[in-house]
């Protein structure tokens, strides 16, 4: 499902990934990271997709809220598994949304 963000300006966080082999308690880990990602102030929405290559992009109203969500307690703990023993590589990336625009198919 696509997110529904407000009106720019707003952030993006874009987090790329390739997994590893191991796959140890990492979906449930994911669901939960969404679940808790909700509950913070200034979360807006989030969109994921994976192949071979990663993708969640997670929408904030504030840096201040992303900053405040990279040291929630919980997710400290994911990004530590994550480095252990998820991911073969990942980046980070953050950006001002200024613009965005949509289409919606209609019979």
């Amino acid at each position: 499902m696509i997110a529904l963000t407000p009106q720019p300006p707003y952030y993006a966080v874009i987090f790329t990934s390739i997994k590893s082999n191991e796959d140890n308690d990492y979906n449930s880990m994911s669901d939960r990271m969404v679940e808790l990602a909700k509950q913070q102030e200034g979360y807006l929405g989030h969109e994921s997709a994976r192949n071979e290559i990663g993708i969640t992009v997670s929408y904030w109203s504030s840096l201040t809220a992303i900053k405040n969500w990279k040291q929630n307690t919980e997710h400290l703990l994911a990004q530590e598994y994550g480095r252990e023993k998820w991911y073969d590589e990942y980046k980070v990336r953050i950006c001002l949304v200024e613009r965005d625009y949509d289409f919606h198919y209609t019979d």
